[in-house]
């Protein structure tokens, strides 16, 4: 049985799952409503970069941006790497100016639900976190990511600067080479343009919120998937 087939069965029970979820008071994420919040530009070395972040960032650290989904789901994997000073969950790549997370979640504004990433390459590569990015997504999957659908839950890798371009294509490459996949390898890499930091409610969510945040993983199907492409790897 394929990989793929595995996945869509794991995929039909974890919906029913997310089902059940979606109504138990305060669980489903459209509930959620942190209302308006200040934030303050940071130019992060980049003075063209149209960021809104609240962190002051320490010199010497590099920017990476993901798109993988849910960013409850995504955030822990690089927040708990040796070398990252902070993972920050918010919206890339769209046109509207500082938007919600009720806004983004229509697909109206352009944006992808991500993370800003703040490493110190000598202590984590770019290509690590490359490393870590496929390993908690699936990059064959152009709708979405597992129970969340839509553009603002597709996958994509937005670079930095040419380096950063590079090495996300020649990983991509390597990864659709490797023949761990069925399906032709889709996530896209783009170059960054916006980024603005999700609402404090959703920052570090695995920790302020670990009991929903637990539920929601494993209703997902994301762990599952994780298991099935990568668990004699990981184990």
């Amino acid at each position: 049985m394929s990989t793929r087939l595995l996945l869509i069965i794991g995929l039909v029970i974890s919906a029913v799952l997310v089902v059940g979820l979606v109504v138990i008071p305060g669980l489903n994420r459209q509930s959620d409503d942190a209302g308006s919040r200040s934030a303050e530009s940071a130019n992060l070395g980049h003075n063209d970069e149209p960021t809104i972040v609240r962190e002051k960032v320490p010199d010497g650290v590099v920017a990476a941006t993901f798109a993988g989904g849910c960013f409850w789901c995504t955030e822990s994997s690089f927040q708990e790497t040796a070398g990252v000073s902070n993972a920050i969950s918010g919206y890339a790549g769209g046109t509207e100016y500082n938007p919600t997370y009720k806004a983004v979640y229509t697909g109206a504004t352009g944006h992808r639900e991500s993370l800003r990433i703040y490493f110190d390459p000598d202590d984590v590569s770019y290509e690590e976190l490359l490393d870590i990015y496929w390993g908690i997504i699936d990059p064959t999957d152009d709708g979405g990511q597992f129970v969340d659908r839509g553009m603002p839950y597709t996958t994509a890798i937005f670079y930095h600067n040419e380096t950063q371009r590079e090495a996300a294509e020649k990983s991509k490459q390597a990864l659709q080479d490797s023949g761990r996949f069925d399906s032709p390898i889709v996530t896209k890499i783009l170059p960054f343009t916006t980024f603005y930091e999700a609402e404090e409610y959703h920052q570090d969510f695995y920790q302020t919120s670990s009991e929903r945040y637990e539920q929601y993983a494993k209703a997902s199907g994301r762990e599952e998937f994780k298991e099935l492409v990568w668990g004699e790897i990981q184990e």
